[in-house]
C-alpha cells in the first residue's frame, strides 16, 4: 500500500469537506410534512405562464381556445411569453442554483394546477427599485414591496410587504399590520394560509394579515373562485424564489 504525505493527505481531507459542503449547499430543502414541492429546483416542470386574467374568463373558453391561449403565455418564442429571451440573453425566468429568478419581465410563473383551499410556503429576495407579488387563485395578490423607495410611499410601499394591497381602500387586509421586510440582499419568508375567501399571512414570522377577506380584483361583487391558481408575479425587477411549498387543506 502507498505511504500518503501528511500534506497530500490534509489536503485530500479538505477536498473531500468542500465537496460535501457544496453537496449540500447546492441540495433544494426538502418540504415540511404534509406538504408538496411546487418549485422543484431544477426546472418550470408544473408551471406555465399567465398575466393578470380573470381565471373564471379562462375557464368558460373552449379546451381548444384555452390550451391555445395558455400555449401564447408560456411559449418561448411568444412577445411577452414566460421563457422569452431577456436583455441578458437568458431567459426572463431561469433556474440558477436551489433559486427559481425572473428579471422583472415576461409572464408571470403559474401554476399549470388550480388550488381551493391551502397553505402556501416560499421564500423570496428582490432588488431596490423592484416590486412583485403572489396571486391567490389567480387573485391579486400578495404584495411585495421595495419598502424604502420614496415615489411609491403614496402607494403604501413603506408599509411594507405582506398586504392584500388590491383589496379596496381602507378594507382589512390591505395594508400589512406591521413592517415586516428584511434588508435587500436577505432572504424573505412567507407563511400564507387561504380558506374560502379569507388569507392569513406571515412575513419572516411577524402577522402582516389576519383572517382578512381577499376581495376579487376583476369583479368585487363577486366572491373569489372556489380554485385557481398560484402564480409569481413579474414586475421591473429582478426576483429570486426558493422553497416553494404548498398543502392543500381540506373546507
Amino acid at each position: 500500500m502507498q505511504n500518503t504525505s501528511p500534506r497530500l493527505f490534509r489536503l485530500l481531507v479538505a477536498t473531500a469537506f468542500a465537496s460535501l459542503a457544496l453537496s449540500v449547499s447546492t441540495q433544494a430543502a426538502q418540504p415540511p410534512a404534509g406538504f408538496t414541492a411546487l418549485f422543484n429546483g431544477k426546472d418550470l416542470k408544473g408551471w406555465r405562464g399567465g398575466i393578470t386574467f380573470d381565471h373564471r374568463k379562462l375557464l368558460a373558453m373552449t379546451p381548444e381556445l384555452r390550451a391555445e391561449q395558455i400555449k401564447k403565455w408560456t411559449a418561448a418564442d411568444q412577445k411577452g411569453g414566460m421563457m422569452e429571451l431577456g436583455k441578458t440573453g437568458k431567459a426572463h425566468w431561469y433556474v440558477e442554483g436551489d433559486d427559481l429568478v425572473n428579471d422583472g419581465f415576461g409572464a408571470y410563473a403559474t401554476t399549470e394546477k388550480d388550488y381551493g383551499d391551502f397553505e402556501l410556503l416560499l421564500e423570496y429576495k428582490t432588488v431596490a427599485k423592484a416590486d412583485s407579488g403572489i396571486y391567490l387563485r389567480g387573485v391579486p395578490q400578495v404584495q411585495i414591496w421595495d419598502y424604502t423607495e420614496e415615489s411609491k410611499f403614496k402607494l403604501g410601499a413603506n408599509k411594507g410587504s405582506g398586504g392584500l394591497w388590491n383589496n379596496s381602500p381602507g378594507a382589512p387586509g390591505k395594508d400589512p399590520l406591521v413592517l415586516a421586510d428584511k434588508p435587500f440582499g436577505e432572504w424573505n419568508k412567507f407563511r400564507i394560509i387561504m380558506q374560502g375567501e379569507n388569507v392569513t399571512i406571515w412575513l419572516n414570522e411577524k402577522l402582516v394579515v389576519e383572517n382578512a377577506k381577499l376581495e376579487n380584483y376583476y369583479d368585487r361583487k363577486v366572491g373569489v373562485p372556489e380554485k385557481g391558481p398560484i402564480q409569481l408575479q413579474t414586475h421591473g425587477g429582478e426576483i429570486r424564489w426558493r422553497n416553494v411549498f404548498v398543502k392543500e387543506l381540506s373546507k
